[in-house]
């Protein structure tokens, strides 16, 4: 089933960090792909939108805001064209002058927030730990390079000078043909042949993939593989790779096993921030109290920040000091501490990371690990 997803890039979401503005509507819901089914989300939009008025009017704000943010959400809802195409997850970010709309491939939890900034906790969700990654299918006798997404088949990416196999790389007719060099015949000749053959792989290589930053994962047989591991100038070079010559398997099954790839990528990543969060707890630069780190995201002072996705804490954060004043949940006049202290490390260039309960590295709903003592 195919999904249509819109992944917010690092400036989208700096943007939306900016923004101040009062009335900011921040709505979440569960969606369909199956576009025969879509007239249940478009009711939960509907009950969505109606509390968002709700709240905007039990706060005082101008009735001519509260009704043009009404009217861009009415006017969604009725767009037939846009219900058509949909993923996992809608996430709407609404004033009274402009709707934005992120098609996201994780489950959220339908929810609406009202405030005077954006709740981005969700979408961070979606950029968390990429969906994406490229597969390079490396064999004496196959080469393809693919591109993998978030759902659906593999694409082939037709990269000029990428060699289609060995003997094409080198200019023979066979890996194991007599040629002029009698060094070409021994055990060590092979093996500078597989070496030619995997640098003018990476040669082909290297220029398309400067400057991307989703994973490279490699699809070859153990020795192959290592032989191009050793040579590959790649920095985003996966280090666990699909351990089987892809000649023998199909297409869906290298996206299976990439997806695989992807999910123990991202599970030994979390198991390292884990780790550091331990080591630097006990020396002062990482906290998991709330004010604290509130504290610390406005004085710049976070360098990563774990916060649990699904966790809302209601309140309010000076924004001189950054102490925090919790608060009564479901207002206007408050917004979700733990978001904005999200907020504030995601302007200061901090990594925000949005998880699952189980995936934080103690039982509160924040995490960081700091640049210096708190």
């Amino acid at each position: 089933m195919l999904l249509h997803v819109d992944i917010p890039s690092h400036a989208d979401l700096l943007a939306l960090a900016g923004i101040r503005e009062a009335g900011a509507v921040s709505i979440f819901l569960p969606t369909t792909p199956v576009a025969g089914e879509i007239s249940g989300d478009r009711i939960v939009l509907k009950n969505l939108a109606a509390e968002a008025r709700s709240q905007l009017e039990a706060a005082g704000h101008d009735k001519r805001d509260t009704g043009a943010i009404a009217d861009q959400l009415e006017d969604l809802i009725e767009d037939d064209g846009f219900w058509r195409f949909q993923a996992n997850s809608l996430v709407l970010y609404v004033t009274p002058r402009r709707l934005r709309s992120f098609r996201v491939p994780n489950g959220l939890q339908a929810m609406v927030e009202v405030s005077d900034r954006f709740h981005l906790k969700p979408l961070i969700r979606s950029v968390t730990f990429g969906h994406a990654a490229h597969v390079l299918a490396l064999a004496e006798g196959h080469v393809r390079l693919l591109e993998l997404g978030s759902e659906g088949p593999l694409a082939e990416v037709r990269l000029p000078g990428l060699p289609g196999s060995a003997t094409e790389a080198l200019g023979i007719s066979s890996m194991g043909v007599r040629t002029e060099s009698r060094r070409s015949d021994t055990s060590a000749g092979q093996r500078s042949r597989v070496g030619q053959f995997c640098r003018a792989v990476d040669s082909a290589l290297r220029p398309w993939l400067a400057g991307k930053t989703v994973p490279l994962i490699l699809a070859a047989d153990p020795t192959l593989g290592a032989t191009f591991r050793s040579l590959s100038s790649a920095a985003t070079l996966a280090p666990i790779g699909i351990d089987t010559t892809p000649e023998t398997m199909s297409d869906g099954d290298l996206a299976a096993a990439a997806r695989t790839i992807l999910d123990r990528l991202h599970a030994d990543e979390l198991d390292t921030l884990k780790a550091l969060f331990g080591e630097r707890a006990g020396s002062g630069r990482a906290t998991d109290d709330i004010d604290t780190a509130a504290r610390s995201a406005t004085a710049g002072a976070v360098q990563t920040l774990l916060v649990d996705m699904d966790v809302v804490v209601a309140g309010t954060v000076d924004d001189a000091t950054g102490a925090v004043s919790f608060g009564e949940a479901g207002s206007a006049a408050t917004y979700g501490v733990v978001d904005e202290i999200a907020r504030r490390a995601l302007l200061s260039g901090a990594r925000v990371l949005a998880v699952r309960a189980g995936d934080m590295p103690t039982a509160s709903p924040v995490a960081a690990i700091l640049r210096w003592a708190a």
